[in-house]
């Protein structure tokens, strides 16, 4: 996802001279095309993010479309203070490309996971969050990102996970609906969509029938057809790689408390615990004792019924 990712920048500076691309502390040879073909826009800063945030800032008052590059939980958390003030204040247009979202580099332990990007990120205005699932589904992101007015922050998964979209354009703000069961509906982002397609095949062998709802923008989110596919359910299951605190699954149950339905909707939200994890292994394994996973989405349904 990151490579599709960063070629795209690469394919988008080509044809705009307004694209700069502003890298943190990367890989030697990251975009070493893009380095050699337009030496003065590229920027590569070193360990420090937030001066390189503040930077991307400063060009873009000056009419540049940046995309910034880091890790992730350094890009959130050590930089907040300048996403806040002086990229989201000023609504301008910088892209913030972070690497390893959730728990991507899961032996490293906390100090890199990026577990409460999305519940801190929604609560900052004008600031738009987006989650691909896969590759395919960035390289149809990437160029809406070109014109779009204001700041854009893009949460990368690990790479080479599997192709899981089936859209063939993509637009910001949109959900994307798989499935018309009217049991449970499975609303998730980012990487959590291949899990949910699992556990759609898993609750159907044990009779339940389920929807899924794949939501790559977490913000603004598409309450519109949040609702209409509410309407349509006897339950609701949301899956995030993100803390259960604030993030995807309290944006859907404050958006369905609002709208107050007719009909009486039981409703689970699965994700990371409110604790500072004291288990090692690899992201794969954290899923698994989390429960983001097929299985437990079909024991957590069960229990809804």
């Amino acid at each position: 996802m990151r490579k599709a990712c960063l070629e795209q920048v690469y394919q988008l500076a080509k044809k705009d001279k307004r694209v700069v691309f502003m890298g943190s502390d990367l890989g030697a040879g990251t975009l070493s095309h893009f380095q050699e073909e337009m030496p003065e826009r590229f920027f590569m800063e070193g360990i420090a993010e937030a001066h390189t945030v503040g930077m991307a800032c400063g060009m873009a008052h000056e009419g540049k479309v940046v995309y910034v590059n880091t890790i992730q939980s350094f890009l959130t958390r050590r930089c907040y203070e300048q996403l806040l003030l002086d990229a989201c204040m000023h609504n301008l247009n910088v892209r913030f490309i972070g690497n390893g979202g959730g728990l991507v580099y899961a032996p490293l332990g906390p100090t890199h996971w990026a577990t409460e990007d999305l519940s801190i990120l929604r609560t900052i205005p004008n600031l738009t969050v987006l989650a691909p699932a896969d590759a395919e589904e960035m390289n149809r992101l990437m160029p809406q990102t070109l014109d779009h007015k204001g700041p854009i922050f893009i949460r990368l998964a690990k790479g080479y996970d599997p192709i899981v979209t089936k859209e063939t354009s993509f637009e910001i703000g949109k959900a994307y609906p798989y499935s018309e069961g009217r049991d449970v509906l499975l609303i998730g982002c980012g990487v959590m969509l291949g899990t949910m397609k699992q556990a759609e095949k898993l609750l159907a062998e044990s009779g339940i029938e389920a929807s899924l709802l794949h939501l790559p923008t977490i913000k603004p989110l598409d309450s519109e057809t949040i609702i209409s596919r509410a309407r349509k359910t006897r339950a609701i299951i949301t899956l995030e790689e993100n803390t259960i605190l604030g993030g995807l699954g309290s944006a859907v149950a404050e958006i369905l408390a609002e709208a107050c339905l007719p009909n009486p909707l039981r409703m689970k939200r699965i994700g990371l615990p409110d604790s500072f994890s004291e288990n090692y292994g690899s992201q794969l394994e954290h899923f698994a004792h989390n429960g983001l996973t097929a299985e437990n989405i079909v024991k957590e349904a069960q229990k809804l019924f």
